[in-house]
């Protein structure tokens, strides 16, 4: 086992109370690592709607005390019996695929972000609202050099699971992005650089979004109650909103596909099955895979990527949840944990 020799007590922010619905200080244990574990300095988490449904009580079978996070940017000060992957001083970055268990059918398939052993960074095990965090280093991945600690953490999920959903439109040339939070932005981008015609919608009134979106490019950007300038060959949904689904199906053209990016979705209502025929399609993207991960940031590296993103410091973890539960940030929110 490697060291680093400067190691000592460190602290974190974690759910304790799932009524409570805010995040509390507490001593963060740093016990022995495991074969392939990595441990690392967090220098930057981001922020995900993923974190608000755990502060909020809507992801089940969570295990408290819990430290949220999954968009972790850190360097490794210590490596577990048999890591050697990464170098000590290594940036990497460690997404929500934890880990799997590589032997089931499922994981056999391509498929391990199905894998019904797999474990969840900052759900299924502790996360990045932290001063260190576990990775194993299977799971982590280098962070391209291009970006800094705060742009690069929203990568790590707003990229990968938004890249994860793009990739199931390879035909969608004409592409509509419900929610233009942190995944949206980055995704625009993506699609527009693969050149796909883009189409953003927001919040009834959200105009800070909105110019965003038109200040990378779309090619259109209003509010989800409008029907955009063409019909869609398909459209994915970053926003939690199970009542957008039936509208969206009503812009896409024949043949076209809903994808829903989320976690966790509120209910779709009923709506009428013309809405659906003529071979419509809806699906869900469930977590991602390391393929995902390995092809995303190969993309990074060699684009630009623009980072619209706020940060807060660690100890206004819950100020950062609660300005994106309120719509208040535009982009992606960081926490810096250094």
């Amino acid at each position: 086992m490697h060291q680093s020799p400067m190691l000592g007590p460190a602290w974190a922010m974690a759910l304790c109370d799932a009524r409570s619905r805010r995040l509390e200080r507490i001593a963060c244990p740093m016990p022995p690592l495991a074969a392939g574990q990595l441990r690392l300095r967090v220098h930057t988490c981001g922020v995900c709607r993923t974190d608000l449904h755990l502060v909020d009580a809507e992801l089940p079978g969570t295990v408290l005390p819990r430290i949220p996070g999954h968009e972790i940017v850190g360097t490794v000060v210590e490596r577990g019996p048999g890591a050697q992957r990464f170098a000590l001083g290594a940036r990497l970055g460690v997404p929500w695929l934890h880990g799997t268990c590589q032997g089931c059918q499922r994981c056999n398939a391509g498929h391990e972000n199905l894998c019904e052993h797999a474990q969840f960074t900052g759900w299924t095990v502790d996360g990045g609202y932290a001063e260190y965090a576990v990775a194993h280093e299977d799971y982590a991945f280098e962070i391209p050099r291009n970006y800094s600690d705060e742009q690069a953490a929203p990568l790590l999920c707003a990229g990968l699971i938004g890249y994860r959903a793009l990739r199931f439109l390879p035909a969608a040339q004409v592409l509509g992005l419900y929610g233009f939070g942190a995944a949206g932005h980055l995704i625009a981008q993506v699609a527009l650089a693969q050149g796909r015609l883009v189409y953003a919608f927001t919040r009834p009134g959200d105009e800070a979004a909105q110019e965003l979106a038109r200040s990378l490019g779309v090619h259109w950007a209003g509010d989800s109650s409008q029907a955009p300038p063409t019909p869609m060959d398909g459209a994915i949904l970053f926003a939690p909103a199970g009542e957008l689904v039936p509208g969206a199906l009503q812009h896409v053209a024949p043949a076209g596909t809903v994808v829903c990016a989320g976690i966790h979705m509120s209910d779709i209502p009923s709506f009428p099955y013309r809405w659906l025929w003529m071979e419509r399609c809806i699906r869900s993207v469930a977590n991602l895979t390391r393929r995902d991960g390995e092809e995303f940031f190969a993309f990074a590296a060699g684009h630009a990527l623009t980072l619209h993103t706020t940060g807060y410091p660690l100890a206004r973890a819950n100020d950062a949840l609660d300005d994106l539960r309120a719509g208040r940030i535009t982009g992606a929110a960081v926490l810096h944990c250094t």
